[in-house]
């Protein structure tokens, strides 16, 4: 059991903003509201494919 790295995209503008580390072993996708300095406001990302 180990951690991966996953990318969160910004669901208004589609940047990739963030990298943060989730369990491996985890099927669930990582989804949270977070500051997009590209919108200028704080927008849902989600977990890359």
């Amino acid at each position: 059991m180990g951690r991966e790295k996953v990318v969160l995209i910004c669901s208004e503008c589609l940047n990739r903003n963030y990298q943060v580390t989730k369990r491996k072993d985890d099927p669930r996708r990582i989804e949270m509201r977070k500051y997009c300095p590209h919108c200028n406001r704080h927008t849902v990302h989600k977990e890359s494919k």
